[in-house]
């Protein structure tokens, strides 16, 4: 599996993206997908999870409502459309995907995941 993250650039706060990831094989629409993001010098942090069914989960504390999960199957790609952006989102966004997972939890740990993106980088200016 190879996942292609697309998207990122340097917006004003208060602007909105979409940032896009496309992914390789035939598992896709089977698979669990996840975004997270990293800034230099600390973890990387969970953003938002939609399931292999089309469940979503966000990370409340970060998200607060800004950020939509979606996936398309027929394009195998995965979006997170990202509103109202604050200079705190600045950071290298990640996708990855679990292929395998058919339960009901919602995948928020980086350990869940088997295969990540390169990343794309948001930058947001004051």
């Amino acid at each position: 599996v190879q996942l292609q993250a697309s998207g990122g650039g340097l917006v004003q706060a208060g602007g909105s993206l979409r940032l896009s990831c496309a992914a390789s094989g035939r598992t896709f629409s089977s698979s669990n997908m996840g975004w997270f993001r990293q800034v230099p010098g600390k973890e990387r942090e969970f953003v938002a999870h939609i399931s292999w069914s089309g469940e979503r989960t966000y990370d409340k504390d970060s998200v607060k409502g800004r950020f939509t999960i979606s996936r398309d199957n027929a394009k195998n790609t995965v979006y997170l459309h990202i509103n109202n952006l604050k200079p705190e989102d600045t950071a290298v966004y990640y996708c990855a995907v679990n292929a395998y997972y058919r339960g009901t939890y919602a995948l928020e740990d980086s350990d869940d995941y088997d295969y990540w993106g390169q990343g794309t980088l948001v930058t947001v200016s004051s």
